[in-house]
């Protein structure tokens, strides 16, 4: 579905860009002193755009060649469409092709092409000046600004995927730290729930030979006693096989006194203040000690000399645990870390329906932890968030859209903005330098100059004919102003009064109409 959508996007993306390189072709028509460059244009623009994406060194080909047909054709005049042409599909084809060679090798195929042509007795140099800027400035440069932009794009998409693949590579690490961590609570689970289950076995087999039972109650106890065994069995078989990776290397039942003694023996300076974990569930307690254990074992490898700090505190409802070590004095040591432990404690914690919180803290570094006593587990974040790289992705999406937008708009703004600005300048600047035509019939030659000022316009007119007007005459002052004609009429025409010593010595009407 979404593929059609984008499909069709591009279908109607093209056709308008098309329509609008076609309606260049019909705007610029009037100004061709040939006939056949609307034909010749539109059939340009149609096969260039047909072949833009499926072909784009052929419509690359098609649009440049349009400057040299129009240059010698049309004795080196650029015309209005040609130079978009080239614009467009030179940035197209940029986007496209995988090498600009194809460019390049249409630039220099042009111009040596233009070289016999100049020479001919119908054409100039001039024509083939024009075609090489041409060329340079509507069709280099726009195809190499293009393949950029594919280049940074292709580099981007490159970047993200090796984000992803590392935020991928860090969900599996993570994954595997919750697992060994979940086996080595499985693997307490079995050693605990073992021990309990034997000893129900051996107080149900002392009942079983008890003399003082009857044969029914002994037969229960010896049903117990099985029962007891079968389940023993079965907590091996399917716990059991998780020791193989991850069996614990301490008593299920850790005692936090012993863990900090044994830390202290190893060198690491402790301050503790412990509460008693009497009323804490014996998941709980586990957690607790492994908290413990995971921090001291942080500062002994990241933080070494560095004095330690245990706070653990229990409630009927909760227990907190606060483990925060100073800044080491000779500072950190430069060892890596994967951050397998502090994920596997993370997982242990959102077991019990706890929080664990770890970051620097005053220069050191600080683990704490609040374990409800009747909570369930919380559940994994993971699974209801998306990734940072992906969140990072569509910011970056969004972003690259949002100055795609600025790319357009505001060029297109700025010079709408200024076409309109002078648009409406040229159109004032015209209208208040017309002359009426009888205020020009009772201009008579010998006026002074004073009896004629009433009678013009507040400004003269500079866009003046570009022929059949002659040098003014000497020691005159000349004067141009609006002959009536509208400036939609491309052939200007001006009225012309001279002055010499302040009297009127001529009036004249100039046009660029044919004689």
């Amino acid at each position: 579905m979404k593929e059609a959508t984008r499909f069709r996007w591009r279908v109607a993306f093209d056709v308008l860009l098309w329509a609008a390189l076609c309606g260049f072709v019909l705007l610029d028509a009037p100004n061709s002193p040939n006939g056949w460059e609307l034909a010749y244009g539109l059939t340009s623009v149609t096969v260039a755009m047909a072949t833009a994406r499926v072909y784009p060194a052929v419509a690359l080909v098609v649009a440049m060649a349009t400057a040299i047909v129009i240059a010698f054709g049309w004795g080196g005049r650029v015309a209005v469409w040609e130079f978009f042409l080239i614009v467009v599909i030179s940035y197209l084809a940029g986007l496209r092709l995988a090498r600009a060679r194809v460019a390049m090798i249409s630039f220099f195929a042009i111009a040596v092409a233009g070289i016999p042509l100049a020479l001919l007795p119908t054409s100039s140099f001039d024509a083939w000046g024009a075609v090489l800027g041409t060329l340079a400035f509507a069709g280099v440069a726009p195809c190499l600004l293009g393949r950029h932009v594919r280049l940074r794009r292709e580099l981007a998409q490159d970047g993200w995927r090796r984000a992803e693949e590392m935020e991928s590579r860090h969900r599996l690490v993570a994954q595997e730290a919750r697992l060994r961590e979940r086996a080595r609570i499985a693997s307490d689970m079995h050693d605990s729930l073992g021990h309990e289950l034997s000893l129900i076995a051996v107080r149900a087999a002392a009942l079983e030979v008890d003399s003082e039972l009857g044969d029914k109650q002994r037969e229960a106890a010896g049903q117990l006693r099985a029962g007891a065994a079968t389940a023993t069995e079965r907590l091996r078989e399917i716990i059991g096989v998780l020791r193989e990776d991850a069996a614990p290397v301490e008593p299920v039942q850790g005692d936090l006194g012993e863990l900090i003694d044994r830390a202290r023996a190893s060198g690491i300076e402790i301050g503790s203040r412990l509460g008693s974990l009497d009323n804490a569930p014996p998941m709980v307690a586990r957690a607790v000690y492994r908290v413990v254990q995971e921090a001291l074992t942080n500062a002994a490898k990241y933080a070494p000399g560095a004095a330690v700090s245990i706070d653990v505190t229990s409630t009927n409802e909760a227990t907190d645990v606060r483990v925060r070590n100073a800044p080491p004095p000779a500072g950190p040591l430069p060892v890596r870390s994967g951050k397998r432990g502090l994920i596997g404690l993370h997982e242990r914690v959102r077991l019990v329906g706890g929080s664990l919180t770890a970051g620097p803290s005053g220069g050191g570094f600080e683990v704490a932890a609040r374990l409800p006593h009747d909570a369930a587990p919380v559940p994994e974040q993971d699974d209801e968030v998306i990734g940072q790289a992906a969140r990072e992705l569509e910011r970056a999406r969004r972003a690259v859209r949002s100055s795609l937008v600025q790319a357009i708009v505001v060029p297109l703004g700025l010079f709408g903005v200024i076409i309109g600005g002078a648009g409406v300048a040229f159109v004032a600047q015209w209208s208040s330098s017309e002359l009426p035509p009888d205020s020009y019939e009772r201009i008579q030659l010998g006026m002074p100059r004073s009896a004629v000022e009433p009678m013009l316009p507040s400004r003269q007119r500079t866009t003046l004919p570009a022929i059949n007007v002659p040098p003014q005459p000497y020691r005159s002052t000349c004067e141009y102003y609006g002959a009536g004609r509208s400036w939609l009429n491309f052939n200007h025409a001006v009225y012309r009064l001279c002055f010499v010593d302040g009297l009127v010595a001529s009036k004249d009407l100039y046009s660029e109409d044919e004689p």
